[in-house]
């Protein structure tokens, strides 16, 4: 009579197999799954990502969260400037409603681009997961097939053909106890191999799913930078559309003028404020005696000078208060052209977003129509030190910096502290 295996239902395609044919099999898919697993590590080595990662999904999930609120604000932007289109006299509000919607664009873009990051950490993680989870599974199969092979050569080829073998009542309740040993544990292996199995299921699909939410992710990164160009050039066509129009010029100088008259009061209180507080050294900042720096390092191009000036653009202010420095885009990085003490960091109509350092008494520097700003009141700079980013904020028709000096409590010519500036006007 043929033996039997009692485990043939979990071996290879659930038939009787001779002990040479069940070693080739376990034999040849141990190799299979060895070759898997170099072939994973060799990437991961390849790639020489670390084990362990800061990111998990729940900081996607926060992501995600964050561009909801992002998409909300943006709608209610969108509302707004959709309700002032044709009204002329508001056109100076709908601009910075476009500043306002640029902003949160570009907050969209780096949320997505912070989600694609995350993916791609999380992908690195799960294959690196998977990898140890077939591992451990190619253990347990080995495991299991030499179990197997172990008790087929051992002539044990059923659990009921022991206890039959039984000579006495006590040698019957001997047997079974050492079966029940012998079967718990191999229950226990293939509890093992069926949970890693799930496991490796498990993140084949989660691996699947990160990869088609990171695509997803990429899609709509692109769609994103194209409608900040659609943005951006809105918002200057807007300008431009003004500055065309005689009547609506006239209004919107007169609207710039009274704002920059404003925001030089403003200065001269921060500037009062500051000097109190050191008097009653409440902050010891001492006032910089070193010269000035460029206010960035992309361009020395500057396109429209102090004072008189013809730009050729219908209605512009021929009273310049500063230089604009032209050449530098929507991503150059301001600096504080002087060490000092920030005392306004805004947004204004006429100016956008902008920057005033103190320098000591009278001394200031102002920083114009940047994208966004990275310092606040009462930040105390370095020379040199980031305070913003360029772009075409407030009342203006394309990415640049303009830039002011007081000393004494009076602007001067900032091409004074420029060297080596080229005339582009």
């Amino acid at each position: 009579m043929p033996k039997k295996f009692s485990f043939d239902s979990f071996l290879v395609h659930k038939k009787r197999m001779t002990a040479e044919k069940r070693k080739e099999v376990c034999s040849q898919m141990t190799k299979a799954k060895k070759l898997a697993g170099l072939l994973l590590a060799a990437l991961l080595v390849l790639t020489m990502v670390p084990t362990a990662y800061a990111v998990t999904q729940g900081d996607i999930e926060n992501l995600k969260d964050d561009k909801k609120e992002l998409k909300e604000e943006k709608k209610e932007i969108e509302d707004q400037i959709y309700q002032l289109r044709n009204d002329k006299e508001k056109a100076v509000e709908r601009r910075a409603l476009l500043d306002r919607q640029i902003e949160l664009t570009v907050e969209e873009i780096r949320n997505t681009e912070a989600q694609i990051s995350g993916y791609e950490a999380l992908l690195v993680q799960t294959a690196y997961e998977l990898e140890e989870n077939q591992r451990e599974e190619e253990e347990q199969y080995a495991l299991f097939c030499e179990r197997a092979r172990v008790m087929e050569e051992s002539g044990t080829t059923s659990y009921w053909s022991v206890l039959f073998k039984a000579e006495s009542f006590s040698d019957l309740l001997s047997r079974l106890s050492d079966v029940q040993e012998v079967m718990n544990y191999d229950q226990g292996v293939l509890d093992n191999l069926r949970q890693l199995k799930a496991q490796i299921e498990e993140k084949q699909a989660y691996q699947e799913q990160l990869k088609g939410e990171a695509e997803e992710a990429k899609v709509e990164l692109e769609e994103q930078k194209n409608d900040l160009d659609v943005q951006r050039k809105a918002a200057n066509d807007l300008v431009a559309e003004l500055q065309e129009d005689l009547e609506m010029t006239e209004q919107l100088l007169k609207e710039k003028e009274a704002e920059e008259a404003e925001i030089q009061k403003q200065i001269q209180k921060k500037e009062a404020e500051l000097a109190a507080q050191m008097a009653a050294q409440q902050v010891t900042w001492t006032a910089s005696s070193g010269g000035y720096i460029w206010p960035e390092s992309a361009s020395k191009r500057i396109t429209s000078p102090m004072g008189s000036r013809n730009t050729g653009i219908p209605g512009a202010s021929t009273n310049h208060k500063g230089v604009d420095i032209g050449g530098v885009g929507y991503n150059t990085t301001v600096v504080a052209a002087k060490a000092g003490t920030v005392i306004i960091s805004e947004y204004s109509n006429s100016y956008g977003h902008y920057v005033v350092i103190n320098h000591g008494p009278g001394n200031t520097t102002l920083y114009a129509h940047m994208s966004s700003r990275s310092v606040k009141e009462g930040d105390v700079v370095s020379q040199g030190q980031a305070i913003g980013i360029t772009g075409s904020t407030g009342i203006s028709r394309g990415a640049h910096l303009h830039y002011e000096i007081k000393e004494g409590g009076v602007r001067i010519n900032p091409l004074d502290h420029l060297p080596g500036y080229i005339k582009a006007w």
